[in-house]
C-alpha cells in the first residue's frame, strides 16, 4: 500500500521494529501501541512479528489507512457481495456523481463560488463522490462490515492520491494539471494478510490514550509546524462522508480543533515530556529527527529523573520529496529513537517479583 504522506516511516520501519524487538516488554497481554499511526507502516511491521497492535490517530483517515494494513482475507471476505475483487470491479464501474467533492474540489467549484479549485478533474471528482457515497451507503445498510468499509475507504484513498493535482499534500492544489491528475481514477485491490492480526483501533487525541505496564508505546509525533489536519483535509472528508463548511482558496474544512500542540515550537518540548511521562507503560519509544522543533538532548534531560533513557541514531534519509523540485533541493535528515524505560514503583516491583 503506497501513500504520499509527510513523515512516513516506510523507509526506516524495519530499523525501528528491529531495535524495539531486541528487548520488548509486551508479555502478559501487552500491546504495541502506535499512538500517531499515520499510514500504519510501523504497526504493520510489528504485527508481522505476531505482536498485538493498537493503532490510534486523531485523523480518521489515518486510522483507516492504518487498520487496512492489518486486515486479512478473513476480516474482509465480502461474502454478501460476491467477494473482494467483485466489489472493486463494481465500484470501478459506477457512473460519476455530482456530489460534494465535485462541487468543492474540481473546476466545477467556480460555478458555486469565486474560487476555482483544481484538486481533481471533474470526472475524477465525480468518481470519488460516487464511490465514497456507495461505500458509506453499504456500511449504513449493513451490506458490508465495518472492516470491509475500512478496506474499501483505504483503497479509495490510495486511488485519490494517485490522481490528486497536488505537490504532495492537500494544503493546496497546483495551478496546472499534471499528467497523473488527468488519468482516470481507478481502485485496485490491496494485498491482504493470510491470517488475522490481533488488534484494536481508536481515533482519539493522544493525551486521552491509556497504556498498561506491559505495553510498548511508540510515538511518532509531528516534528514541524505542518498541521496534518489541514494538510489532509480532503482525505478526512472522504473517510467521514460528511459535507463540512469549507473556506478559502484551499477549501479547508474546520480543523483548528485538531491542531497539534507538537507543531508549535514553544510548546513541543514540554508537551512531549508530559505525554511520555503520563504513560503507565514501562517502555516508551519516540521517533524524531534533527529537523524537528526540539533538541532531543533537552528531552532526554527532562526524562532522566524518571527512568533510563537512550538516544539511538538510526540513519540519514532524504527529506520528504513530493515533487521534482523538492527532489532537486532535498537534503538528508538524521532519524533518531528516544528509548525511555520508566522506573518501577514499589507496588510494581512487588507484583513482578
Amino acid at each position: 500500500m503506497g501513500y504520499r504522506y509527510i513523515g512516513s516511516k516506510a523507509r526506516i520501519a524495519d530499523e525501528i521494529i528491529e531495535y524495539i524487538n531486541e528487548s520488548r516488554y509486551m508479555e502478559h497481554g501487552g500491546f504495541f501501541i502506535d499512538a500517531f499511526s499515520g499510514t500504519g507502516v510501523v504497526a504493520e511491521k510489528a504485527a508481522s512479528l505476531g505482536w498485538q497492535i493498537h493503532v490510534n490517530d486523531m485523523m480518521a483517515s489515518a486510522v483507516v489507512m492504518s487498520e487496512a494494513r492489518l486486515l486479512s482475507g478473513q476480516d474482509a471476505a465480502f461474502s454478501n457481495a460476491g467477494g473482494y475483487h467483485s466489489v472493486i470491479d463494481l465500484l470501478n464501474q459506477l457512473p460519476g456523481k455530482k456530489g460534494f467533492i465535485w462541487r468543492e474540489y474540481s473546476p466545477a467549484s467556480a460555478r458555486y463560488q469565486e474560487t476555482e479549485r483544481r484538486y481533481f478533474t471533474e470526472g475524477n471528482a465525480m468518481r470519488i463522490d460516487a464511490i465514497a457515497s456507495t461505500i458509506h451507503g453499504w456500511k449504513k445498510t449493513g451490506s458490508i462490515t465495518e472492516k470491509e468499509s475500512v478496506l474499501l475507504l483505504s483503497d479509495l484513498i490510495r486511488a485519490v492520491n494517485d490522481v490528486a493535482n497536488i505537490a504532495g499534500t492537500y494544503g493546496c492544489f497546483l495551478s496546472q494539471w499534471t499528467a497523473q491528475a488527468n488519468e482516470p481514477l481507478r481502485l485496485s485491490a490491496s494485498v491482504l494478510k493470510e491470517a488475522p492480526a490481533v488488534y484494536r483501533v481508536s481515533n482519539a487525541d493522544v493525551f486521552q490514550l491509556e497504556s498498561g505496564a506491559n505495553d510498548v508505546v511508540y510515538f511518532d509525533p509531528p516534528y514541524t509546524k505542518r498541521q496534518y489536519a489541514a494538510y489532509y483535509h480532503i482525505l478526512e472528508t472522504i473517510v467521514r462522508g460528511d459535507q463540512p463548511p469549507v473556506s478559502g482558496v484551499s477549501g479547508l474544512r474546520p480543523w483548528k480543533d485538531k491542531a497539534s500542540v507538537f507543531c508549535y515550537k514553544t510548546k513541543a518540548l514540554r508537551a512531549l515530556a508530559e505525554l511520555i511521562l503520563k504513560q503507565k507503560a514501562r517502555r516508551v519509544v519516540l521517533s524524531y529527527s534533527d529537523e524537528g522543533h526540539i533538541r532531543l538532548e533537552d528531552l532526554v534531560d527532562l526524562l532522566k529523573p524518571h527512568g533510563t533513557v537512550a538516544l539511538v541514531g538510526l540513519k540519514a534519509i532524504g527529506r520528504y520529496r513530493p515533487n521534482r523540485a523538492a527532489v532537486e533541493t532535498s537534503a538528508e535528515v538524521n532519524e533518531y529513537l528516544v528509548d525511555f524505560c520508566r522506573k518501577q514503583d514499589k507496588h510494581e516491583q512487588t507484583t513482578n517479583s
